[in-house]
């Protein structure tokens, strides 16, 4: 016994003296600043910087030290988009989904923050009044003060950003990309031009191109209603976009029956402007006809009441969408209508692209419009409109939105956050980039589904 108890005793030495061994040979295979757990390379892939660029930002703009605020201002925007650029496209294909090009999402690039803008914009949207004073006279006044507090019910991962920085541009595209989308409809004003709440951003436009290409994304125009935006304007304007963006390899070109291309624009609040100023841009009769010139395209007017979709036809355009995410709120955006308005569209020629969104909320903004809210529903309400889009085998979808923010209906990556005096909704139980995914399944599902309706 004492001699087994001996030999038992000298193999466990043996046993630890050799597990030691072997975890001193795998120390030296760690880089010596790496922590326990920290993953080797991290700092090489591109969310990883994004995340170390913005919290840099943050802790800039909280009152950080004197030598890193210095150190932020002396980086060049340039260097941040040379840091997330080192993957060539061909590792993203590796690693990305296909881009679905009749998947489109409404985008807006208005958004700005101190170290870019030297101020925040559109995060500090103002509290907007009722129109009737008896009810405005119940809520709030004023406006959000960043970067606590925002003009959103949601709080965006990347925190209250501009989007002048590179570096937000390549995540949003990512993001984009991720999620199987293939167009981005981009929120547009003319040269000079911006919101009541916002400042011109046409300068922007070349490198969303730019970083949109790297993902294989395309850039159609979602053209807002400008002032004085009419027949002459809308020509000039059009011009105007295709001469200085069209030759670029993001810009979008929808095909069209014949096997022809053409790029499509997105009209938002077209019904402010009576049919026949429309039509004397967009028939071929129309005294600024642009039908039949270099510039022809496909216009596409957004629909809220049944009536408007007479207006549309007798205005010439190509096309109509819903836009608003509220399932009840306008005839358009009912679900229940879209049988109908496809059909409709069928006979007159007309593309039919309703329009999906996860959700509405915009009480950060219009605190007395609680009775338009839509509740995600944990992402049942995002599937639920993507179904009954899907129903009416559209040949586009669009959807309300990737960052639209103030009425919450983005799909970008939101978190869990509370101040003082708010807590902002958020995607839990699900990760902060669940809707990415829903919208990646939906796609591969609406690309295999549109294969089968075309056979």
């Amino acid at each position: 016994m004492a001699r087994f108890r001996r030999r038992t005793c000298i193999f466990l030495v043996l046993f630890i003296l050799f597990v030691c061994s072997i975890m001193m040979a795998l120390k030296t295979l760690r880089p010596e600043r790496a922590g326990f757990g920290d993953p080797f390379g991290l700092g090489l892939l591109p969310d990883f910087q994004q995340q170390s660029t913005n919290l840099k930002n943050k802790f800039s703009l909280q009152g950080g030290s004197k030598e890193d605020s210095t150190y932020n201002e002396k980086v060049h925007p340039l260097t941040k988009i040379i840091k997330v650029s080192t993957i060539s496209s061909g590792q993203l294909e590796e690693d990305m989904p296909s881009p679905n090009y009749n998947l489109h999402v409404f985008y807006y690039s208005w958004f700005g923050a101190p170290q870019f803008d030297g101020k925040y914009i559109h995060w500090n949207h103002p509290l907007l009044t009722h129109w009737d004073p008896k009810i405005a006279g119940s809520y709030p006044k004023g406006r959000h003060s960043p970067p606590e507090d925002i003009g959103s019910n949601f709080y965006p991962e990347l925190g209250p950003y501009s989007s002048k920085d590179p570096s937000v541009i390549e995540a949003h595209m990512k993001q984009i990309r991720s999620a199987a989308i293939g167009v981005l409809a981009l929120s547009w004003y003319p040269p000079g031009m911006a919101d009541e709440n916002g400042e011109p951003t046409d300068a922007l436009v070349p490198m969303i191109l730019d970083i949109a290409h790297k993902y294989k994304l395309k850039v159609t125009f979602h053209i807002e209603p400008y002032k004085d935006r009419d027949d002459r304007s809308m020509y000039s304007n059009v011009k105007y976009i295709i001469d200085k963006y069209g030759e670029h390899p993001a810009f979008y070109r929808h095909k069209v029956s014949t096997g022809r291309t053409f790029p499509l624009f997105y009209i938002y609040d077209s019904y402010i402007t009576i049919p026949e100023i429309w039509a004397n841009l967009l028939t071929v009769s129309g005294s600024q006809s642009i039908r039949n010139t270099p510039y022809d395209s496909l216009f596409i007017a957004l629909l809220v009441e049944e009536k408007h979709k007479h207006d549309i036809h007798r205005s010439g355009f190509d096309g109509i969408y819903t836009y608003f995410a509220t399932n009840g709120f306008s005839y358009g955006s009912s679900h229940h209508n879209w049988p109908s308005l496809k059909a409709f569209c069928d006979t007159k020629n007309l593309l039919f692209i309703p329009s999906v969104g996860p959700g509405y909320i915009d009480t950060s903004i219009r605190p007395w419009n609680s009775h338009n809210t839509r509740n995600r529903i944990n992402g049942k309400y995002y599937e639920t409109a993507l179904s009954a889009a899907m129903l009416v085998r559209p040949e586009i979808i669009s959807i309300t939105s990737f960052n639209e923010w103030h009425e919450g209906t983005q799909i970008e990556k939101a978190v869990p956050k509370r101040t003082g005096k708010t807590t902002y909704l958020d995607y839990q139980p699900h990760k902060p980039n669940i809707y990415l995914e829903l919208t990646q399944k939906w796609s591969e599902k609406y690309s295999k589904e549109k294969e089968l309706w075309l056979t």
